[in-house]
């Protein structure tokens, strides 16, 4: 069979589930030296947060997803990226004893690449370092901010090395407390909309952070909010393109109904974060996020939310089908199926795609 997408996730991403030790603890079997790794504890209640971290700030560098806090550095968090995995020392929200943790793997480039300031206006261009896979369509930038250089109303530009328009860039502030943005695609995030990764709130349209459409193959835009562009600021953004076998970042609309919405991706994905964004009578809902390691059998139902620190939520309230070729949603809950509603989705797979978009496996 003709291929003509990314190979296999498992190159590229990959979902691997470890046991804290309390001391440092190397976890192998990712597959690859990772460039980021997103860390939960399981079932060790609340108060463990959503750990993030790259290989563009380094080791021992972390965000965290529910939280508008700055960056922190502690030695004991992740400690290093390996060449089959990383090493997480002695901090209880990465390794606390016993505790079941899960973590996220991508796959960015392998070396940094620079770029100088430049321009003024909407020719205004960032300084920025970022680490690119142009085969899975997927890149981390570390920026600093230059609203100062621009008048209201601009744009200034910041490269992302994919080569290819994003489809979703979720960016943070490290050098001071702000909330997340995540934005891309089309409706309902056309224009200047965007959510907050850190709340369940629905899309915001009031702070001026860029507009998705004027996104291109080289730069993905940001506008003069103190949340993407603040002058000197210090930001972080992680960028993806939708690629043929791997990974789809769509929406869809939900219909309120327990046999609820088929999405079609061409892949049978194993990764997969859910958002409501707009519509319907849906508020205050959660991001979900859901993975076939956690969960091995259809209805998947073990969740995770990125927007808040609590543990593994099991519930039929987050029920979906893990398909050959797309995802199935099996209730009628408001956090991803309530009727008229616009939902965000991101979805990475693990299966060999032909040519003719017909996966080669099935759940």
């Amino acid at each position: 069979m003709a291929y003509t997408g990314v190979n296999k996730s498992t190159d590229y991403f990959n979902t691997k589930l470890y046991t804290g030790t309390g001391s440092s603890n190397a976890i192998t079997g990712v597959g690859f030296q990772p460039d980021f790794t997103w860390i939960k504890s399981r079932n060790n209640g609340t108060n463990n947060n959503h750990m993030l971290f790259d290989a563009v700030r380094t080791a021992t560098k972390y965000i965290k997803s529910d939280a508008t806090s700055a960056e922190n550095t502690l030695s004991e968090t992740l400690k290093s990226f390996d060449s089959d995995g990383f090493t997480v020392g002695t901090q209880g929200d990465v390794n606390t004893n016993s505790i079941n943790f899960a973590s996220w793997n991508w796959k960015a480039g392998d070396s940094n690449t620079s770029v100088s300031a430049s321009g003024s206006g909407n020719n205004a261009i960032n300084a920025c370092t970022y680490r690119a896979n142009t085969t899975t369509g997927f890149s981390i930038i570390q920026y600093t901010g230059r609203n100062g250089d621009i008048g209201n109303g601009n744009q200034t530009k910041v490269a992302h090395g994919l080569g290819v328009k994003p489809d979703r860039v979720i960016i943070k502030r490290t050098d001071s407390a702000e909330d997340w943005v995540v934005r891309g695609g089309t409706s309902p995030l056309q224009s200047d909309y965007y959510l907050k990764l850190n709340t369940s709130d629905t899309r915001i349209g009031s702070d001026y952070v860029g507009e998705a459409q004027n996104d291109d193959a080289t730069h993905f835009v940001v506008g003069n909010s103190d949340k993407v562009n603040y002058q000197g600021g210090t930001y972080i953004a992680y960028v993806f393109a939708n690629k043929t076998g791997y990974s789809k970042y769509g929406f869809y609309k939900g219909n309120g109904d327990a046999e609820g919405t088929f999405t079609y991706t061409g892949f049978k994905p194993t990764w997969l974060l859910i958002k409501h964004a707009h519509g319907g009578t849906a508020s205050g809902e959660h991001w979900n996020l859901q993975d076939v390691k956690r969960s091995t059998y259809n209805p998947s139902i073990i969740a995770l939310l990125p927007s808040t620190d609590i543990a593994d939520n099991s519930t039929t309230n987050n029920s979906i089908d893990f398909l050959s070729n797309g995802f199935k949603i099996r209730t009628n809950d408001g956090r991803i199926n309530n009727s008229g509603a616009d939902y965000l989705y991101m979805a990475i797979g693990q299966t060999l795609v032909g040519s003719n978009n017909v996966p080669c496996t099935a759940r």
